[in-house]
């Protein structure tokens, strides 16, 4: 077999299944045979055209799982049948200043899965042995494509955001990013507050570990954090801006707004509220592949519930278009393999 299907953005705003050769691993590379990829909202970089430089036709998906099938020269450390995972990074050089200082992620040469290369959305796709995580046993394609994104960013942003197990953490948004956000915060210990619009969610997000719940459409979440001694941490897993601006007032002093949800819009924040608390607003990335590795096991030993919905590849449009008009509840999935 020669061919395989794909689905790739030809240009701008039009995505097509095609049939293109099986691309052959180079070096320090290797062929991996997809079993499933998420639709992830920064698809829309590559299928709407929103970056400069892109190049056409592109097979975008950056939540890849698979089996390696066929390595590149040079590759001694990997040989077929080993699981992986491939994520948003995917690759760096090793040699600029950033990745000198160990900032792999700010790498001045970063490849970046399905925008500078192709991706997921295919039956093969070629990937660099340094954007390789290992899957673990136990973890299913479908459950894990999606912690190769959204599973890495909230998981990453919490280990890294200096909050202590007991500490006040809120989770701003229970959707695809969030419904996982919570489900971490509750298993690494810290006391976890949801916060989202509508009471109906109440119930869902304690289900997910939460301990409080802050119906953003009838409660003003600064006052009601406050109330609690404030957040050490928030989350703002959701992508809106003014979510975020009205949060910000129910950080604790030395709290932290940690926004992983991504809008064009500008957050707002009254200087005294960061100066006079020692407040501050970190924007954080999703991670390297060994930030995926981890994500993979902790989420397999901690039983972590990831909610998907199940598209076949001829699907990846209407999967696309439900995601990003917001009728995706949770994480999208390519079933391929």
């Amino acid at each position: 077999m020669s061919k395989m299907r794909a689905v790739q953005v030809t240009r701008p705003g039009l995505l097509e299944i095609v049939e293109r050769a099986i691309p052959q691993p180079g070096p320090g590379t290797v062929r991996v045979k997809v079993e499933a990829c998420g639709v992830c909202h920064s698809d829309a970089f590559v299928v709407e055209g929103r970056l400069p430089g892109l190049v056409y036709p592109r097979i975008p998906g950056h939540e890849v799982i698979g089996t390696v099938d066929a390595v590149g020269p040079g590759v001694a450390e990997l040989t077929p049948g080993r699981r992986v995972g491939v994520g948003w990074n995917g690759g760096y050089d090793g040699r600029c200043d950033a990745c000198r200082r160990g900032d792999f992620f700010a790498c001045r040469l970063q490849a970046v899965t399905g925008l500078t290369s192709d991706g997921g959305y295919a039956e093969y796709m070629i990937a660099r042995v340094e954007a390789l995580a290992m899957v673990p046993d136990g973890v299913a394609p479908i459950s894990g494509a999606p912690l190769m994104c959204a599973g890495v960013t909230t998981f990453n942003a919490l280990r890294n955001s200096g909050a202590r197990p007991g500490d006040l953490v809120a989770i701003l948004g229970v959707g695809g990013l969030g419904h996982l956000a919570v489900q971490y915060a509750a298993k690494m210990g810290y006391s976890t507050v949801a916060i989202a619009r509508g009471p109906e969610r109440e119930a869902f997000a304690k289900k997910l570990g939460a301990t409080r719940f802050i119906d953003s459409d009838a409660l003003d979440p600064a006052v009601e954090l406050t109330k609690l001694g404030g957040a050490r941490v928030i989350v703002a897993t959701a992508p809106s801006a003014s979510a975020m601006t009205k949060a910000i007032g129910g950080l604790a002093p030395n709290g932290k707004l940690m926004v992983i949800g991504v809008t064009d819009e500008p957050v707002q924040a009254p200087t005294f509220l960061l100066v006079g608390g020692h407040r501050s607003i970190e924007g954080w990335y999703s991670g390297m592949s060994i930030d995926s590795q981890d994500t993979l096991v902790f989420s397999r030993d901690a039983n972590v519930d990831v909610m998907t919905e199940v598209f076949p590849l001829e699907k990846a449009q209407e999967a696309y278009t439900r995601m990003m008009s917001g009728k995706a509840r949770f994480r999208d999935v390519l079933s391929i393999g």
